[in-house]
């Protein structure tokens, strides 16, 4: 029953994701929705429901059944999934610098469909005001922005600018300034730096992560106990379920015994 529980809980969180997710495409246009797919949200948000959905559906059904294959098939593909996660940060850890380059293409492909999603403008917009930065390496990576490259036969209102959550905070500014990046591309670092943040995000993120090396840890340890607890569950079961296979066959044939 524990196990059993364990998985209905996050069999309702797959759920509410999946839901979550397939909303927010819905509510999308279709073609700003196909233009970034690889770098959609609401598309990882659907992914990692229906692959918890599946792996939860099978916990469930299984402990609930007392079905010995589908908790095998529970607890393996949980173990991958630990495993695959261990190996994970130990090769991002090891090698860190094809992991910072991962990490700037996924930005720099975030930075070119800033304008075809709203969820993912809003996403970059947290990050860049959370951060105090601007753009991947620097805030004049946001002219690989067809909006707002900086060319000369770029007709956008936007050319040469950055978006508003690149600008220095205002105090008792009660109204945002969504035009506060124009023509910010345009300035050398020490200009623009008196309007907008001119670091990129990377080093930012690379700064963050090295001075908050427990609290991630803590968050991985957070993640890894679940799965090891229904590794555990999930095998304590199915021995239980087999010495009980045995105790029936064990029952059964000293029946069919004439002297017993």
């Amino acid at each position: 029953y524990l196990l059993f529980f364990f998985n209905m809980l996050f069999w309702v969180i797959s759920m509410v994701m999946v839901a979550v997710g397939v909303y927010a495409r819905l509510m999308k246009h279709a073609e700003a929705a196909l233009a970034c797919l690889a770098v959609d949200p609401a598309i990882l948000l659907i992914v990692v429901g229906v692959l918890m959905f599946l792996l939860t559906f099978c916990g469930c059904i299984g402990s609930l059944r007392e079905n010995i294959c589908l908790l095998q098939t529970f607890s393996l593909c949980l173990t991958a999934v630990f495993l695959l996660q261990l190996a994970a940060g130990i090769l991002g850890f090891v090698f860190s610098d094809k992991a910072r380059g991962k990490v700037s293409e996924i930005i720099n492909n975030a930075i070119v469909h800033y304008r075809d999603d709203l969820d993912l403008q809003n996403l970059i917009d947290f990050g860049q005001k959370k951060f105090s930065c601007c753009g991947g390496i620097s805030y004049k990576d946001w002219s690989q922005n067809m909006y707002f490259n900086c060319s000369e036969d770029n007709p956008s209102r936007e050319r040469c600018s950055v978006p508003y959550s690149c600008c220095l905070p205002t105090p008792d500014q009660a109204v945002i300034n969504t035009m506060c990046g124009q023509g910010m591309q345009a300035f050398d670092y020490l200009e623009a730096s008196k309007v907008i943040y001119t670091n990129g995000c990377i080093d930012k993120l690379v700064n963050w992560i090295h001075s908050n090396l427990f609290l991630l840890g803590g968050v991985a340890l957070g993640l890894a106990i679940p799965q090891l607890v229904g590794i555990l569950l999930s095998q304590i079961l199915v021995n239980q379920i087999k010495d009980q296979i045995k105790l029936q066959l064990y029952n059964q044939q000293h029946r069919a015994d004439p002297w017993y």
